[in-house]
């Protein structure tokens, strides 16, 4: 038993302080955030190499919707992201009447938030229709929906909720009908299947030319102009950035924006890559980016997916063996404890990380990318560990309890001396388990930009592309299989050692 669970716990610890020590790179000056839609990222890819041509290091990260990004902008986790101005009015202040522009720059402004001028484009929300539907049924405006009720309605999940969403324009207009949310890249597909009558889409979106999609005419939704909003703070601490950043203003037009997206999700181009040729071309910004190749990626997404697993798996080792421990010798504490772990158990996945997120942001603690992964992991890892702990220690025979007592071993010693080691191999199988289990479940940290291999399966949805989705699926179940294996050899090591 010289190998034991003290030994495989150690390598566990010491891989995850080493993937800890190298996983990132040092602190940047400027960090610009985006949405989880292409746009958002092109938007912010320019942002980013603007700032790194006024001399500062930057990075763009993808945080997920609307409130998120806000939130983040405003606890100063990042410090600018593009927004439109129909998105701010309706859905940032919705419970507020801003009665123009100008009365919306001054709120921002009591919330330490600056805004350049419009970029020279506005992405309004529509519904679009198949042509030949739309044709079919004499459908061109959204008020002509409401007389007929029996077609389906697929909405973005956002959209759904928002105050300029789809509440207030099934409201407006008195439209019936089933109504499903999903990602906008499933509404199109399902579009085509001729599953879903009805979409939300943008007006710069490639999609409506590429789906053959009718626009649908309304006068419900505002405009929706694009503008950069940052940290007051940056225009004494970096204003040669906001300098730069203010050279967008009006230098994007609505055909530029579209030929943009077109380029990523039509012909498959990086965001960093479509952003450098606009910077060149528009804005004589010289660039280095290089095209990331696939080694690059998987590097980042393996390091980030390695250190979600190991520290919610080490965090869930160093809570859960104690507490079925615990458990086991006080057997109406662990009905507690074991209950506790299988309600949590039954949460689903996304539902606790937008649950997380909200509140790590409430407290004002960080609350984007890894926090609200690990602290999910954690908790789904609890149960299979704690429950194995309590099996490995109640399977010991009260025989050697009680030799160990008549020798006169305190409960410390009975515990680690003959207790712990005896039920080592239960244990291990059940951190075993969780860690298989944790390295399927950190994919969902995609869904909130976590680096992870979740990432290129978020961004394969967004641009219909199965390869860049089996980028992380593939290494995703490879990295389960070699752990279990791993596992299964310390299993044998305990076995014959």
């Amino acid at each position: 038993m010289k190998f034991g669970l003290r030994t495989a716990l150690a390598a566990v610890a010491a891989v995850t302080l080493a993937i800890w020590l190298f996983r990132g790179e040092p602190a940047p000056d400027v960090r610009v955030g985006s949405k989880s839609f292409t746009e958002s990222k092109v938007l912010a890819e320019l942002a980013r190499l603007l700032a790194e041509h006024a001399g500062a290091t930057a990075i763009a990260e993808d945080l997920g919707g609307t409130q998120v990004v806000w939130s983040a902008l405003r606890s100063g986790e990042i410090d600018a992201y593009v927004d439109y101005t129909g998105t701010i009015h309706r859905e940032i202040y919705a419970d507020e009447t801003l009665q123009d522009d100008d009365e919306l720059r001054q709120r921002l402004q009591r919330d330490g938030v600056h805004a350049t001028q419009f970029l020279g484009f506005s992405n309004s929300y529509r519904l679009g229709m198949k042509e030949q539907t739309a044709e079919r049924l004499g459908i061109r405006t959204v008020a002509d929906l409401a007389a007929h009720e029996e077609l389906r309605y697929g909405m973005g999940n956002e959209f759904l909720e928002r105050a300029d969403g789809w509440p207030a324009l099934r409201q407006a207009f008195g439209l019936k009908g089933e109504v499903v949310g999903l990602d906008h890249q499933l509404a199109y597909q399902a579009l085509e299947a001729g599953d879903l009558d009805v979409v939300d889409i943008y007006s710069t979106d490639p999609a409506i030319a590429v789906h053959g999609l009718r626009v649908l005419e309304d006068d419900f939704f505002p405009r929706y102009d694009a503008l950069l909003l940052y940290r007051a703070e940056l225009e004494q601490t970096h204003p040669e950035v906001v300098a730069q950043w203010r050279r967008l203003e009006g230098a994007i037009n609505e055909s530029a924006m579209l030929k943009l997206n077109e380029a990523v999700e039509v012909h498959g181009e990086q965001e960093p890559l479509v952003a450098a040729a606009f910077a060149r071309g528009a804005l004589d910004v010289e660039t280095d980016v290089k095209e990331r190749t696939l080694w690059d990626r998987l590097n980042e997404t393996t390091r980030g997916h390695l250190w979600l697993v190991l520290s919610s798996l080490t965090a869930a080792i160093l809570v859960a063996v104690p507490l079925g421990v615990l458990a086991a010798k006080r057997p109406r504490l662990g009905q507690v404890i074991v209950t506790s772990a299988e309600i949590v158990q039954t949460i689903p996945g996304l539902a606790l990380l937008v649950f997380l997120s909200a509140a790590l942001q409430r407290l004002s603690l960080p609350s984007l990318r890894e926090p609200p992964v690990i602290i999910a992991l954690f908790l789904y890892s609890l149960l299979p560990v704690l429950r194995n702990t309590m099996a490995g220690i109640q399977g010991i025979p009260p025989r050697l309890i009680e030799s160990a007592q008549a020798l006169g071993l305190s409960s410390r010693d009975q515990l680690l001396q003959i207790e712990l080691p005896l039920a080592a191999k239960t244990i291990l199988a059940g951190i075993k388990t969780t860690a298989v289990i944790n390295v399927g479940y950190a994919t969902l940290g995609g869904l909130i930009g976590a680096r992870c291999y979740g990432e290129p399966i978020m961004a394969g949805l967004r641009k219909n592309s199965p390869d860049l989705m089996l980028e992380g699926a593939v290494p995703a179940a490879l990295m389960a299989l070699l752990v279990k294996a791993l596992f299964e050899l310390a299993e044998r090591r305990m076995r014959h050692g």
